[in-house]
C-alpha cells in the first residue's frame, strides 16, 4: 500500500477534526480513526488543533497519547505505557499490524537478500499466544499490501521481502534518519566508484579492440592492393600468350590448307587415273573393233580363194 491510499483513508477524519471542538468529540474521533480500515498514518491528525488540545488533559489526555502510539509506537510501547485506553479488537489488530511493519523495517534488507524473522521473536513482540495467530496476522498484512513476505512453517520463519513506508516519524528520529541516509549515500558512492572503474576497463578494452581491428583492416587492404597489382601485371603476359596461341592457330590453319591442297591433288590424280582408265577402256574398245575388222578381212579372203578356184 502506498502513502496516498493511506492519506485518502485519513482524509474524512481530518475534515471531522475541524468540527470536533469538544474534548470528548476529539477523543471519539481518535477512536474512530484508529479503528478504521486502511488508516495507517496519523501524523496529520496529530497536528490538528482540536486534537492537540487534548494533550495534558486529565480525562482525555490518554487518547492523545494513544494516537501517538498508533503513529510511531508499537505493541510493546503500548503495553509499557500505563493508563492508556483499552483497545477494541479492530484497534488491537491495527496496532499489531503497525508493530509488524516496524519490526520488519528495522531488519536490514537489500535488493537481493530477504530478511528473516523467527516465529518466536514475533510472537513475543506482538504478544501472540500461538504461531497460528502470527500466521493469520502476517497473511492479513500481505493481503493489505503492507509487506511482501512468505511464511516458512517448517523453519518457523517469516521471510520479509519488502515493507510499505507507512509509519510516521517519531520526534527526534530525524537525526537517526539522517545518519542512515548518510550511510546509504556512502554505499551508493562506493558502488558508483566501482561502476566507474569497471566502465574504464571496458573503455580500455574497446580501444584496444578497435586498434587491433584497424590494424587487421589495413593489412587486408594492403593484401588486396598487392593482389590487384599482380593481376594487372599478369594481363600483358596473357596477351603474349594469346598471340602465341593465335600464331599456333594460324599454323594449324596453314597445315589444314596444305592438307586440303594435297587432298585436291590426290583427287585430280584419281580423276586423271580415271581418264587414263577411261582411255584404256577406249583402247580396249578399239582393240575390240580391230578384232571385228580382222574377222571381216578373213571372210573376204576366204571368198577370194573360192573365186580363184
Amino acid at each position: 500500500m502506498d502513502q496516498s491510499r493511506a492519506l485518502n483513508a485519513l482524509a474524512p477524519f481530518l475534515a471531522l477534526a475541524k468540527s470536533a471542538t469538544s474534548p470528548r468529540a476529539a477523543a471519539d474521533l481518535i477512536t474512530q480513526a484508529t479503528s478504521a480500515p486502511n488508516t495507517y498514518v496519523f501524523a496529520e491528525l496529530l497536528q490538528q488543533p482540536n486534537i492537540q488540545a487534548l494533550a495534558g488533559q486529565e480525562q482525555y489526555g490518554a487518547f492523545f497519547e494513544l494516537l501517538k502510539v498508533f503513529a510511531w509506537g508499537t505493541w510493546e510501547s503500548y503495553k509499557a505505557s500505563p493508563n492508556l485506553p483499552e483497545l477494541s479488537d479492530a484497534q488491537t489488530t491495527k496496532l499489531r499490524l503497525l508493530s509488524l511493519l516496524t519490526l520488519a523495517s528495522q531488519t536490514p534488507t537489500s535488493a537481493s537478500t530477504a530478511s528473516n524473522l523467527s516465529y518466536t521473536s514475533l510472537c513475543t513482540a506482538l504478544d501472540l499466544p500461538h504461531p497460528l495467530d502470527l500466521e493469520h496476522l502476517v497473511t492479513q498484512a500481505i493481503y493489505n499490501d503492507l509487506l511482501t513476505a512468505t511464511l516458512n512453517p517448517s523453519s518457523q520463519l517469516v521471510v520479509i521481502t519488502s515493507v510499505a513506508p507507512l509509519r510516521d516519524l517519531a520526534p527526534g528520529s530525524a537525526a537517526q534518519m539522517i545518519t542512515e541516509l548518510a550511510a546509504w549515500s556512502g554505499r551508493c558512492d562506493a558502488v558508483l566508484a566501482d561502476l566507474e572503474a569497471e566502465m574504464g576497463k571496458v573503455r580500455a578494452e574497446a580501444r584496444k579492440r578497435a586498434a587491433r581491428e584497424a590494424k587487421a583492416e589495413k593489412q587486408v587492404k594492403a593484401v588486396h592492393e598487392a593482389g590487384e597489382k599482380g593481376v594487372g601485371a599478369g594481363g600483358g603476359g596473357g596477351n603474349v600468350l594469346g598471340a602465341s596461341r593465335s600464331g599456333h592457330n594460324t599454323r594449324g590453319g596453314n597445315r589444314r590448307a596444305e592438307d586440303d591442297d594435297e587432298d585436291g591433288g590426290d583427287a585430280m590424280e584419281v580423276d586423271g587415273g580415271g581418264a587414263s582408265l577411261g582411255g584404256g577402256g577406249k583402247k580396249r574398245s578399239g582393240g575390240g573393233g580391230g578384232g571385228g575388222s580382222g574377222g571381216v578381212m578373213g571372210t573376204l579372203g576366204r571368198l577370194g580363194g573360192r573365186s580363184g578356184r
